[in-house]
């Protein structure tokens, strides 16, 4: 008799914290109709833009935060914040449609190969608010660069996809570029 109560002790007390253990844990994680966040059919959009890069004159949009040690020769360990204008057009002047705000930093002790970080803040027509973000490696000297799309807000909730760079003009002497991206984003 006290064997068996012993052993009914046990397999209560073995099964006792399944037994009083609250629902709440359960919910950490759990499925979730899309539509219940307003996302409706996935659909694939081109973008293309001018990304103007102004380290010089009176208003850079591409300031210095860490200056690259001075024996580098690929400007290793650079940091810029950038809020530079995104345009239609390859001229300054043409419609503005955004800012890519974010940074770039120099990343390779070989060539010039920046970490780019930086989102694309739309403020044209229904994507005025809206952000797609990228985060990649862009060797400059390539004459297409491929990096990553890995999210947005607004209209670009749940963003993935990629961007092309291309050089269009660059000023060796003042270190301005204008690039040309043509984005490819799946959104909702």
């Amino acid at each position: 008799m006290a064997s068996s109560s012993l052993i009914f002790l046990f397999l209560f007390l073995s099964f006792s914290p399944l037994l009083i253990s609250s629902h709440d844990d359960d919910d950490f994680v759990r499925p979730i109709d899309r539509t219940l966040l307003g996302l409706k059919k996935e659909k694939l959009s081109h973008f293309k833009f001018y990304w103007h890069d102004i380290v010089s004159g009176q208003n850079p949009t591409s300031v210095p935060v860490v200056p690259p040690p001075v024996n580098s020769t690929t400007a290793f360990g650079l940091l810029n914040m950038i809020d530079n204008p995104l345009t239609l057009g390859p001229k300054l002047s043409s419609k503005l449609v955004g800012r890519a705000q974010g940074f770039y930093a120099s990343a390779s002790q070989s060539e010039i190969g920046l970490l780019m970080a930086m989102n694309f803040a739309f403020i044209e027509g229904k994507y005025n608010g809206s952000t797609i973000t990228v985060l990649g490696r862009n060797p400059v000297f390539n004459k297409v660069r491929e990096m990553p799309v890995i999210g947005g807000s607004g209209l670009f909730r749940f963003a993935r996809g990629y961007v092309e760079a291309r050089t269009h003009w660059f000023a060796p002497n003042s270190g301005d570029a204008i690039v040309e991206y043509n984005v490819y984003v799946m959104h909702y």
